[in-house]
């Protein structure tokens, strides 16, 4: 299982989501695309697609001229029925890939908040272990209008798009499920200043808030995590199936 992982921006870990890979024992190749790395060529030596958030937006063309590429890829790899996660801006980058429309500064929301979901998500493979509500970590500004044929599958009242698929295992979240208790922890550290500006108070709150919601938000977070690679592995099995 080889997994190509795409970095918007420096200091975005895996947290969950690389300890569900590290389980199935899949091959992580990193590009960092935000370090003027090129993107992966083709799609033919992956199983998966995984696109990280970033400090950009979905049309900073200017700043990331890869960006435009990088939706075309996102949407080959769906178009070969290959798993896709787009997190954050990864959500919202698939988003433009078909179409839709980006809302810069249209959402901002930060933190450890409530997510619910749809009929849809209630039955989706991805968060049907998660109940019809579960707290995860937030950091965005930005929201997008939901892709032509997509599903929603989870929404809150500040982003309506919170998860969404196209196809059969093409998922955007704008919550970061893969930000576990040491995610965030490295986090409030490295982004003290920018943390402090958007929301005020909020690190003097932190050890509060760490009790409160973190293992709350990890146990979602893994099950989506575990959940996702399972989509991997699916069309593994339904190829060998066919070749059999």
């Amino acid at each position: 299982m080889r997994v190509a992982i795409i970095e918007n921006m420096k200091n975005t870990p895996l947290g969950a989501l690389g300890i569900a890979l590290e389980e199935a024992g899949a091959e992580a190749e990193w590009f960092r695309a935000w370090d003027g790395e090129a993107l992966p060529k083709d799609t033919a030596s992956y199983d998966a697609l995984v696109v990280l958030g970033g400090e950009q937006n979905a049309r900073d063309d200017e700043t990331h001229p890869y960006l435009p590429e990088l939706a075309r890829l996102m949407r080959r790899f769906e178009s070969e029925d290959k798993a896709v996660l787009g997190i954050c801006l990864g959500s919202q980058i698939l988003a433009r890939a078909y179409e839709a429309e980006n809302l810069i500064g249209a959402a901002d929301e930060f933190g450890w908040k409530t997510v619910g979901l749809t009929e849809e998500g209630k039955t989706d493979p991805l968060l049907a272990g998660v109940g019809d509500q579960f707290t995860i970590f937030e950091w965005h500004s930005d929201t997008f209008t939901l892709p032509a044929g997509a599903v929603r599958l989870a929404t809150n009242g500040v982003a309506q798009n919170q998860a969404y698929r196209i196809g059969r295992a093409t998922y955007g979240t704008q919550f970061h499920f893969e930000a576990n208790a040491a995610v965030v922890d490295r986090w409030r550290t490295e982004f003290k200043a920018t943390i402090e500006s958007k929301e005020p108070g909020w690190l003097e709150s932190y050890p509060e808030l760490v009790a409160q919601h973190a293992e709350a938000a990890e146990t979602a977070g893994l099950a989506i995590a575990r959940a996702w690679v399972q989509t991997i592995g699916t069309r593994q099995r339904l190829l060998q199936a066919e070749e059999a």
